[in-house]
Parts: structure tokens; sequence; C-alpha cells
């Protein structure tokens, strides 16, 4: 008897380290999100093209400033980060694309604490927290402070092609 409990406890305490590893990138209540830059011409106004290309997209605050926000436009729970990065799930190596990830900063989890760019860092960093995010070459995880020792990285959002040479950012 004693020898099956061992091997369970076992077995629990393996499969609770297996999960450290993994990124905790889903940590933020789920609003919607929807910015259609479907077309050519609202990709380039407001889409991003280069690696360290980034945009903000905020409806509350109305970031930017001069886009057509309408009913059918939402921006998650604290705004969308709009990102060229450099695409590590593509099996080439030199291929970039647009990636969107929640701005609010999943270590504090509210929706008022939110990343911004440090261009000469190329990472999103948390104000409260300090925790640098690396949104242009790995996928948004936590690389120092709180998020990379709990594993926690931005909640990113699809990014769609459309046939009309832009992209539509939606969490479904």
């Amino acid at each position: 008897m004693k020898a099956i409990l061992y091997s369970l406890l076992a077995a629990v305490a393996m499969m609770s380290l297996a999960g450290c590893d993994r990124l905790n990138n889903k940590s933020l209540p789920e609003y919607p999100v929807r910015i259609n830059l479907g077309n050519y011409a609202l990709w380039t106004t407001y889409g991003v093209v280069g690696v360290g290309d980034y945009r903000i997209f905020n409806r509350d605050k109305k970031l930017p400033s001069n886009f057509a926000y309408d009913v059918n436009t939402f921006t998650g729970y604290g705004g969308v980060l709009l990102v060229m990065e450099q695409d590590i799930y593509s099996t080439s190596t030199g291929t970039i694309a647009p990636h969107a990830y929640d701005l609010s900063c999943p270590v504090e989890g509210r929706a008022d604490v939110v990343v911004s760019i440090d261009e000469e860092l190329m990472r999103a960093v948390c104000p409260q927290c300090k925790s640098q995010y690396d949104v242009f070459f790995q996928g948004g995880r936590g690389v120092s402070g709180s998020a990379a020792s709990h594993n926690k990285g931005l909640n990113p959002y699809k990014v769609r092609a459309t046939g009309s040479g832009g992209y539509i950012i939606t969490n479904y």
C-alpha cells in the first residue's frame, strides 16, 4: 500500500514540475478584440513593416489619435500592441510577421497597468513590476523580472491576413 502511495505522490510531483517550463500567456480576463486593418490602405497607414516597428491601439484612449474607431472595433483588456516580429513559429529563418498582444502586464493583471516599448532595449516593459517582455523575437515571453521567473508572457491575439493586402486582429 505504501509503495502505491509513494508512486502516486511521485507522479503528481513530476507532473507539477513538468508544467514549470510552460509559458503562461493566457492569464488576463477575456475582452473582445477586433481591429480591422483589412485593406492595403489601412495597413499601410496603421500597420507595421519591419522588425522593431510597433503600434498601440486603445479605444478608450483613442490611440492612434487619427484611427477611425467604430462600433465593431474592440481593443481587449488594456489595449493592443501590434508589432512586426521575427516569426519564431516559422520553419524558415528570417521570416517576419505581424503579431499582436494585450498591453496589460500579466504579472500585474490590471487593465490600467500597461507595458510600453523601450526602443533602446527593443522590449516591452511594465512600469509597475519592471518585467520585460521580448515582443520582437520571442513571442511576447517574459525575459526579466517577475514575468521571467513565473514564465509569464503577454497575452497574444490572432493577426489574420486578408485578400485585400491587410490584416485583421482578433481574439477569436
